[in-house]
């Protein structure tokens, strides 16, 4: 599977393939009530990214996600546990599919919080979303040789951005 390891400018078509990605991804959760969210730096229009789109799969209980990642695994997702992060569950993309990253969250969630506060923080404040792009093409070079490094060197960012976003809401 080819890996984005670049940082680009936003790309406009990016809705586009999220909204083909949810339907394949719908028509495998047929009798499980959920929502699929887009998320992420893709999710936030002129914001630059790794062109890879991010969904969330919400579900409405905790028993629901086995049923979610069960249901999604034979339509080709192959789940991966939650990659260190309590309250979601990664599933690789099917083989045939644009690279994407699919979570399985619970609605309300800290892990569905993170995204949702962080995606709709950027999308209302352009100048911070500035400069988390910026950082993200300082780090780029990191996705070619160690991406966890990548992350890690936007921890400290994100995690300021989300104190600023549920600041706002207080």
């Amino acid at each position: 599977m080819d890996i984005p390891a670049v940082v680009v400018p936003y790309d406009p078509r990016w809705p586009t393939v999220f909204a083909a990605l949810r339907i394949r991804a719908d028509g495998a959760l047929v009798g499980i009530d959920h929502e699929i969210v887009h998320v992420g730096s893709t999710a936030v229009p002129g914001l630059d990214a790794k062109p890879t789109i991010d969904m969330d799969v919400v579900v409405y209980a905790a028993d629901a996600v086995g049923l979610a990642v069960e249901a999604l695994a034979l339509a080709g997702w192959q789940p991966e546990g939650d990659l260190g992060i309590a309250g979601r569950e990664a599933l690789e993309p099917p083989v045939d599919a644009p690279y994407h990253h699919l979570y399985v969250v619970v609605a309300d969630s800290q892990a569905h919080l993170d995204h949702i506060d962080l995606r709709d923080f950027l999308r209302t404040h352009p100048v911070q979303a500035a400069v988390y792009g910026e950082l993200k093409h300082r780090l780029s070079g990191l996705l070619r040789t160690d991406r966890a490094a990548y992350a890690d060197g936007k921890a400290e960012l994100v995690t300021e951005l989300l104190r600023q976003a549920r600041a706002g809401r207080r």
